[in-house]
Formats: C-alpha cells, sequence, structure tokens
C-alpha cells in the first residue's frame, strides 16, 4: 500500500479507538483546551458496536472526568446492592464470605453497566465538545516520520482485493497525522502490537497474559431477577484443567449478563474454553436462574491479566499506548474500564503540557510516570501477585495467599513475596497433545447451551466476504504440518467463534479453513496459537461485532 498517494488531514492528537481510554483522552483534552484539534477513529459500525465488558464499572474514573455525570444522563442506572461468591463443585456451591476479602474487593459504590452504552453517551459528551468522531474508519497502518517517529495512522481503507492487491474499487483512505497518536485499541490492538515491537517496549517487562471472556445477555423470570445482584464463581468446570471463573450480574429490565472467563495460560490443547461456558450454565444454580429464559446476545473478548509487572513501556516518539493497549485490569476485582479511562485522562494532560511548549513527535514520558506512581498503579500494584500465584500454584493457594497479599499490600503498601513473575506467554504454555486425554463435552441442548454457530449469529457480526482475510497466517502450512501433529490444532477449540476448521475428507489432505466472517473480533488466536503464526489485522471500517448492549 506504500505507493497510494493519499491526502492527509493535520490534528493536534490522533486518537484510534473509541473505548472508554480513547474517549476519555479526547474529553480532557477538550476540556484543557477547547481550540485543540482532536479526532477519535473507530473500527465498529457505530461507537460501543465493539465494546463487551462484564462489566460492573467503578465511577472513580468517570467522577474525575465529568463529575456531573448524573446530572447529564449517563448510563449508569444499576448500583450494586448484593455481593456473592461461590466455589463450585458439579452439583452444589458453597459461598465464600464476604469478611475476609480486603475492601478493594468490595462493590459497594460501583456499577452494573453496559460498557457499549457508557461509550456510546461518552461519544455524545465529547462530540458536544468539538471532537470529531469517524466510526466505520479502521485503523490500518501506521505512519512514520522522518526520524522514526509516529506521525499518523492511515484509516478507511475499502475495497482491496483479496489477495490484498488494489482494484478497480479500492479506495485508498487518508492518513491523519497527529503532534500525538494514542493507541486505545484494547487488548491485543494490531497497531499496538506493531509499536511494541518496533521500539522493544516490552523489553524488562514480563510477558503480557491474558484471558477469554464470553458473554451473554438474557432475559430472565422477572420472579427470580435480582436487581443490582452480583455474583462471582470459582471451580466447576474448570477445576484443574484452566484458571477462570463466571460472573451474573443482574442488570435492569429483567436481564442478566451471564459471563465466564479463562485464563489463557492453560496447557490442554483439547481444552474448549466455548464448552466450558455452555458447560456451566448447567451447573444446578445457573440452570436454576435461567430456566424460562432466553438469550438475547453472545460476545467475546480476550482480556489483559499480566497487571502490573507485564505493562510495557507506554510511550514511543509520537506515541501513546493506553488502556488495555497497555494492560490495566485489576484481575481480582475483574475491572479496567475505571484504570482505562483514568488512564486516557493522564495521557491528554500530558500532550495538553506538551503541545503548550511546543513540542511534537517525542515521548510522553509524564504520561508513564503518572500511569505507574498515580492511581492507576497503585490499584494494580496491591494485585500484582494474584496472577502468577494462581498460575504457579493453583486456585486454593492462590486464593489464600493472594488475599493475604492484597490485605499486607492495603495495609503496609508493599507485598512480602515481592512481585512475583509470569514466566512463559500464553502460546507457549500450550502442552502437547500427547500428554492429554482429549476432553469429551456435553452436546448443547439449545436451551441452556448452545453451539457456538448459532450463538455468533446473536453477535450479529459480519465482514465483506470479498475483501482480504484479516487473519493472516505467517505460513500457511503450520496449522496441518505442526500444529495438527503436535497440538492436535487447538485453534479449533480456543476460538469462541467457529472460525477455524481442520477439514478432513476420505482420500484427501487435511485442511485448515479459517471462515474469517465468523470473527467477533476476540483476538485469542492472536494470543493462544502455540506457532505463533496468526497475526489478526484489522478488516475493513464497520466491518465485525455489532453488539447493542454489551
Amino acid at each position: 500500500m506504500a505507493e497510494i498517494e493519499r491526502e492527509a488531514m493535520e490534528y493536534d492528537v490522533v486518537i484510534v479507538g473509541a473505548g472508554p481510554a480513547g474517549l476519555s483522552a479526547a474529553i480532557r483534552l477538550k476540556q484543557l483546551d477547547a481550540d485543540l484539534t482532536v479526532v477519535v477513529l473507530e473500527k465498529g459500525s457505530e461507537v460501543g458496536a465493539h465494546i463487551l465488558s462484564g462489566a460492573v464499572l467503578d465511577p472513580c474514573g468517570l467522577n474525575e472526568l465529568i463529575p456531573d455525570w448524573k446530572e447529564k444522563g449517563a448510563p449508569l442506572n444499576t448500583p450494586v446492592k448484593e455481593d456473592k461468591f461461590y466455589m463450585l463443585g458439579e452439583a452444589g456451591a458453597l459461598r465464600i464470605p464476604n469478611f475476609p476479602m480486603p475492601p478493594l474487593m468490595n462493590n459497594h459504590g460501583n456499577y452494573i453497566v453496559s460498557m457499549g452504552n457508557v461509550c456510546r453517551w461518552m461519544a455524545e459528551q465529547a462530540e458536544e465538545l468539538g471532537v470529531e468522531i469517524f466510526p466505520g474508519m479502521a485503523c490500518s497502518d501506521l505512519v512514520y516520520g522522518d526520524n522514526g517517529e509516529v506521525k499518523g495512522v492511515v484509516a478507511g481503507v475499502f475495497g482491496l482485493e483479496p489477495d490484498g492487491s488494489i482494484g478497480p474499487n479500492t479506495e485508498p483512505g487518508m492518513e491523519l497525522h497527529g503532534k500525538y497518536v494514542f493507541l486505545s485499541e484494547g487488548v491485543r490492538g494490531s497497531l499496538a502490537k506493531e509499536v511494541i515491537e518496533k521500539y522493544d517496549l516490552q523489553s524488562g517487562k514480563e510477558p503480557q497474559k491474558f484471558g477469554l471472556g464470553m458473554k451473554e445477555i438474557w432475559e430472565i423470570d422477572p420472579d427470580k431477577h435480582k436487581e443490582g445482584s452480583v455474583t462471582h464463581t470459582m471451580g466447576w468446570p474448570l477445576n484443574s484443567n484452566a484458571g477462570g471463573g463466571s460472573f451474573i450480574y443482574h442488570i435492569d429490565n429483567n436481564q442478566v449478563y451471564v459471563g465466564f472467563v479463562v485464563h489463557l495460560n492453560y496447557q490442554n490443547p483439547y481444552l474448549f474454553p466455548y464448552m466450558e461456558f455452555q458447560r456451566f450454565k448447567h451447573h444446578p444454580m445457573v440452570a436454576e436462574l435461567l430456566k424460562g429464559g432466553k438469550r438475547v446476545a453472545y460476545g467475546a473478548r480476550a482480556i489483559s491479566e499480566g497487571g502490573y509487572q507485564s505493562m510495557p513501556k507506554m510511550v514511543a516518539p509520537g506515541v501513546a499506548l493506553l488502556g488495555c493497549s497497555v494492560g490495566m485490569v485489576n484481575v481480582p476485582r475483574i475491572k479496567g474500564n475505571h484504570n482505562a479511562m483514568l488512564s486516557g485522562m493522564a495521557a491528554a494532560e500530558a500532550a495538553f503540557k506538551a503541545i503548550q511548549g511546543g513540542r511534537s513527535g517525542d515521548e510522553l514520558s509524564d504520561y508513564e510516570v503518572e500511569v505507574r506512581n498515580g492511581e492507576i498503579g497503585n490499584d494494580l500494584k496491591k494485585v500484582k501477585n494474584v496472577k502468577p500465584m494462581w498460575s504457579k500454584w493453583g486456585l486454593n493457594a492462590s486464593l489464600a495467599l493472594g488475599g493475604f497479599d492484597m490485605w499486607w499490600n492495603t495495609v503496609f503498601g508493599g507485598s512480602l513475596f515481592g512481585t512475583l513473575k509470569h514466566g512463559k506467554n500464553d502460546a507457549e504454555a500450550t502442552g502437547q497433545a500427547e500428554r492429554f486425554e482429549p476432553i469429551d463435552y456435553p452436546k448443547p441442548d439449545g436451551v441452556l447451551s448452545f453451539d457456538r454457530l448459532t450463538n455468533v449469529s446473536f453477535a450479529m457480526t459480519n465482514h465483506e466476504e470479498s475483501q482480504p482475510c484479516h487473519l493472516q497466517l505467517k505460513d500457511p502450512n503450520i496449522p496441518i504440518v505442526m500444529n495438527l501433529r503436535k497440538y492436535a490444532e487447538p485453534a479449533q477449540r480456543y476460538c469462541p467463534a467457529g472460525v477455524y476448521e481442520v477439514v478432513e475428507e476420505e482420500g484427501k489432505d487435511p485442511r485448515f479453513v479459517i471462515n474469517f466472517q465468523n470473527c467477533v473480533h476476540c483476538k485469542t488466536c492472536d494470543i493462544k496459537d502455540p506457532s505463533q503464526n496468526i497475526n489478526w489485522v484489522t478488516p475493513q471500517g464497520g466491518d465485525g461485532p455489532n453488539y447493542p448492549n454489551m
């Protein structure tokens, strides 16, 4: 695409991604100086279309950004009223009392929300301040300046031929240049991945760790609905096969969010995260809640879980990484949206100061200092050892030692354990198939549990089929020659949308098929492929899921 000549537009700050981090940055920039030119580019068909989160929102970030959010009609309508934790066995459940838990685990004052709707509302606030927001504009490439700095992005490329070449209907897109570029693409964004590699930003840090979060929205019997109720579970059905757990959040209108998270450092390549989620809903406690209800939406998204020690350097010349592009999720709290908002504000304040000083295209080091030493760093340091404890010693040990460590951090401001390491990345954690037995999963019953393709239709995902496949194989032979033989090709199972298939026909060699039209942009394949052979890049703008209330 380098030979294409494009028009260019100049801005003070170019922001990629209209999630909580990007929109917070845009709003704060305009609050600081109404004359700054700010543009937000969103690959989804509308703001919120690609947003998927639990979500119980800690409003601390929103309180700082828009203190009068209630008066302005922010969609935080369901305060948490009840907070329960359970350890599940196959047939029963043991409630874990709340009182031994450190204060940071308390959900009092938080809200059950649709982050998609929160982002839609934030976009309205941003536009009222003069921010330009362009949905349906995927940012496919970075633009570099003469000194190697990031000076902009390429957005709005449409109509490429299936092989990626330029055709008669190709729209070349535009270059959008900024004094600074903010990447707030969410977990494992393609541009952030390029920046981290180009500038070696992960050097000296632990590898980032991830989970796969899957979520359904259910309408349930009004008699079973408890608006404001929050339930988290651990244990069955995962047990020792993988780390993870569930959430059940009762929102308004007799709806519940039912979600399941599987940590992606599991070893058994036969593990099928999606089917673990479906099996979970057959637990007596969950089945009774959902009985007589109906599933109305489905989606999936990777979650950054590495915590404080896995955050890469956040700045390079001309560019800053925000929110989940860095990885700011507080794992035991299952919350990251508040930190995403705080990071957006911190980046905005650093950029404003730099622009006021006549700077551009350099490193916003003030942003990095604020994140690591300010509110976000303090939030993440307290819980930094919970994830590595879980990975190394298992669920029960992590509950006891992790709880102790969080208390010690809360009271004394440090950890007796220091900072534990994660070790392998999630791809490297995958074991060879010969060491494991296949797992026999019950067939979905079509009432509580569903096959993947049926559920994907409830994500309302869509991709123009004539475009290049956005799931790129570095070597097309590896899925069959390496992954199938060595790992039983786990892409068939770890993808929550049924994108990848191994097709075996009598008398023919197996074929690896990519059904990219199904993709819900979760990024699991980019993370978990044991050969690191799959590279997720953006499809053309507007394609992908269309989540209404996730």
